[in-house]
């Protein structure tokens, strides 16, 4: 069922099923997957989300049984066409202090006095949000499952590419050329999970506000979020940026600038060396008559 479910939901997102691969030399790339227990993690966050909106739920469904008793009881204690105000109206001595101050609510005094279609419109409304949140359980799961499972990190011998994101697909190439920092980061209850953060950081990467800073979202940074193999990832960066820096490879882009820069020099000399050659030639065919 859940395969199903999968196949709509990306078929519906228009998600790929895999990133393409950042630059690098062909046989170099190295595909890292996000840890089963940050999975677990993830979905212990749904479970919590889950239970508060069943507690709301039946918070909700028990006031408005409150709701509908108070309004039958004061319609019943209330003579036909009179107005139902019972701060002014004996108590009877079968009603207790505590029912008489809660129908003493000006919300209750109100829906009284109105057609029965708004005690009805309520109980709707409630009958609608308890469906809506049955119907909501496993879309709600089927998202935790697919944002676990369409987390890509890819690493290859120039660059590597991040991507994450179900609703809002995002994905972050960083070039070798431009990284400065790698960095292992892991909380209590990661630590406790066995899984942990491997954070990049590219030139101008120091600056944006604290709250970039500490959740990842930079334009300068990427994360490798919940892996299992954090120190692993880390190392192989550290390597692959090592090996980078002393071949000179550089940027793939600066060579292509480069290139284009030399062809235009070489093409602008053989102009050159055209143009004289011409004029030489002139020059003799003169000379000869």
């Amino acid at each position: 069922m859940f395969d199903r479910l999968r196949q709509l939901l990306l078929h519906w997102l228009r998600v790929p099923s895999a990133p393409q691969p950042p630059i690098g030399a062909p046989g170099s790339q190295r595909i890292f997957r996000a840890g089963a227990n940050f999975y677990k993690l993830c979905l212990l966050g749904w479970v919590g989300a889950q239970l508060a909106a069943l507690f709301g739920l039946v918070v909700s469904l028990s006031l408005v049984q409150t709701l509908k008793n108070d309004v039958a009881a004061l319609r019943a204690t209330t003579p036909a066409g009179a107005t139902p105000v019972l701060s002014s109206s004996p108590v009877r001595p079968a009603e207790s202090p505590q029912n008489r101050d809660r129908r003493n609510d000006g919300f209750v005094r109100m829906v009284s006095r109105g057609p029965d279609w708004i005690i009805g419109g309520i109980v709707l409304l409630e009958a609608g949000a308890v469906l809506l949140y049955l119907f909501a359980l496993p879309l709600t799961y089927a998202a935790v499952r697919l944002d676990y499972e369409l987390r890509w990190y890819v690493v290859t011998d120039r660059s590597l590419r991040i991507r994450t994101g179900l609703l809002t697909l995002q994905e972050m190439t960083m070039s070798f050329a431009n990284l400065q920092q790698v960095v292992v980061a892991q909380g209590p209850v990661q630590r406790l999970l066995g899984v942990a953060d491997v954070r990049v950081q590219s030139a101008g990467g120091g600056g944006g506000d604290e709250h970039e800073r500490k959740s990842g979202d930079s334009l300068h940074s990427g994360v490798f979020r919940g892996v299992d193999n954090a120190e692993q990832i880390r190392d192989l960066i550290l390597e692959r940026l090592r090996q980078f820096r002393e071949t000179g490879l550089g940027d793939p882009d600066d060579h292509k600038t480069e290139a284009s820069s030399g062809d235009s020099a070489t093409l602008s000399a053989a102009r050159t060396l055209l143009a004289e050659a011409r004029a030489l030639r002139h020059a003799m065919a003169r000379a000869r008559t």
